[in-house]
């Protein structure tokens, strides 16, 4: 399948972003065999979700304090919440605190180290299709042939690697066949589990599946 710029805009990315990233998708669809309109419609669909439209790989924790203790009950009670969550009179919670809420929510999980580690934000989730976790980061690095570990901001910079990392994900998550039943919903279980996004994941479908030829 070619995947090129035109078909990108069509499925919602700006000219910018498409033109940005057609090469690498097209390399990484090749290489993960991502290589039928069915398989690409949901693809293309689900890094659209994942990625606003190819225009951010990089995890926000800008909450408020409610969504943050309901996104992260365990990690983030109310006095946590209330320490470190967006605070009446911001529009943005600052980078400092964002950085200390993803160093406490993501400490000590899949390799990551403790919350002083700082690997919480260093590893928050991160390209096309949210890598996260420094044990992802790493076996993710290793199959595209970059250490991601030592260079995680390559995930969220550089579009050939999110391009790459993405298809490594859809791979490894036996998504492809998934795509072939059609059975988009299963799809997104797989990468979500609790379908957070179904309504927009869905119309992205069936963009792309009409971008595509699909019925």
């Amino acid at each position: 399948m070619i995947v090129s710029a035109s078909l990108l805009v069509a499925c919602g990315a700006s000219k910018a972003d498409a033109a940005n990233y057609a090469v690498p998708l097209r390399a990484a669809c090749d290489r993960y065999s991502i290589n039928t309109p069915q398989r690409l419609a949901a693809f293309l669909a689900q890094i659209g979700h994942e990625s606003a439209s190819l225009s951010s790989t990089s995890e926000s924790f800008n909450y408020a304090i409610p969504a943050l203790m309901a996104t992260f009950p365990r990690a983030m009670p109310f006095a946590l919440a209330s320490k470190y969550g967006r605070q009446p009179g911001e529009k943005v919670v600052p980078l400092d605190r964002q950085k200390q809420i993803a160093s406490i929510v993501y400490a000590n999980k899949y390799g990551n180290g403790p919350t002083e580690s700082g690997d919480g934000w260093s590893f928050r989730g991160s390209g096309l299709i949210q890598t996260t976790f420094k044990a992802n980061f790493e076996e993710a690095g290793h199959d595209i042939g970059v250490d991601l570990v030592a260079n995680p901001d390559l995930l969220r910079s550089d579009p050939q690697t999110a391009a790459l990392a993405a298809g490594f994900y859809w791979i490894n998550h036996g998504l492809n066949a998934l795509a072939d039943s059609g059975n988009f919903d299963a799809v997104t279980r797989r990468i979500n589990p609790a379908m957070a996004g179904k309504p927009d994941r869905d119309a992205r479908y069936a963009v792309a599946r009409k971008a595509l030829g699909l019925s």
